[in-house]
């Protein structure tokens, strides 16, 4: 069984149509702070093109363009690149931009925002440098919110990453209502359409699978959350990023595979994976479609002329 909608979303198609157009607009090389998306074969196949991947902007020489991964930045990023009249374009996730402009909105209110999310990820790197320093305070687990330890428990916000798993955040969310009932909610969903369809598509064939094999990369967050969302439903799951790394021994006693992509995976590597499983089984494929996806966001400015 084979999940829909899966593998690329909307801001993964953008952000790596920015730097294809970068390239096409400057020639080889462009440079992108940090990978453009969380995937190995699509940073690879950029690379070919002459994109060139740093991870601080000093890595960045005078006068070459510049790309801000899809995850986004903190200001200080774009204002560093303006002050050394470096050529930047911005491939944030229109929908982590989104959160992004929540944030500050919040933090003028003079509400401080417990932002659920996972220390160290760069989409958590770049909301916190939106607002200043202090302004949010991260919460991981539905234990961290017992901890919490804040000076005005009556002004508060939460945000949460475009990228976690339903299920864990609601859970979340729900203590925080519970400890803090005035705490102010989001505007709308902050866990974006495609993490949400990936998962939903996941549970959907989950119970009905012996084992699930999730096509992504072991930073990308939405990929490992497809997992996790398969053995919640009581079928193994393994992450891959591509279909050399299969382990046929997974497979021992396997009659239902369960085929899905995070956000960052291209169809090809669903393709290469099914390929690859048709030269030792008699594959019969049956996909699964729990929702169509029709988003698309718009190019920056300067681009969507080139295209």
């Amino acid at each position: 069984m084979i999940a829909a909608p899966r593998g690329f979303c909307a801001g993964v198609d953008r952000a790596i149509r920015i730097v294809e157009l970068a390239l096409e607009k400057h020639g080889a090389p462009v440079f992108v702070r940090h990978e453009i998306v969380h995937n190995k074969f699509v940073v690879d196949t950029l690379k070919a093109k002459g994109a060139v991947f740093v991870e601080e902007l000093d890595q960045v020489p005078d006068g070459a363009p510049v790309v801000f991964s899809a995850h986004g930045v903190p200001k200080s990023v774009p204002a560093s690149a303006e002050a050394r009249g470096l050529e930047y374009l911005d491939a944030t996730c229109p929908l982590v931009s989104k959160v992004h402009r929540q944030a500050e909105r919040l933090v003028g209110m003079g509400r401080h925002i417990l932002f659920i999310g996972h220390a160290g990820h760069p989409e958590v790197i770049g909301t916190f440098g939106q607002v200043p320093h202090g302004a949010m305070t991260l919460v991981e687990t539905v234990d961290d919110v017992a901890t919490l330890s804040l000076a005005d428990e009556t002004n508060l916000a939460f945000l949460t990453q475009t990228t976690l798993s339903v299920d864990d955040t609601a859970e979340i969310v729900s203590a925080l209502h519970r400890r803090f009932p005035l705490i102010q909610a989001p505007r709308g969903e902050d866990i974006c359409y495609a993490t949400s369809n990936r998962q939903a598509a996941v549970k959907a064939i989950a119970s009905g699978c012996d084992a699930v094999l999730v096509i992504g990369a072991p930073n990308s967050s939405n990929s490992l959350r497809l997992v996790e969302v398969a053995e919640r439903e009581g079928t193994p799951a393994r992450l891959i990023q591509r279909a050399t790394d299969l382990d046929w021994a997974f497979l021992d006693g396997v009659a239902t595979l369960g085929i899905t992509a995070g956000a960052s995976a291209p169809e090809l590597l669903v393709r290469e994976l099914v390929d690859r499983l048709a030269e030792r089984f008699d594959v019969r494929e049956q996909e699964v479609e729990q929702t169509r996806e029709t988003i698309a966001f718009k190019l920056p400015k300067g681009l969507s002329e080139a295209a």
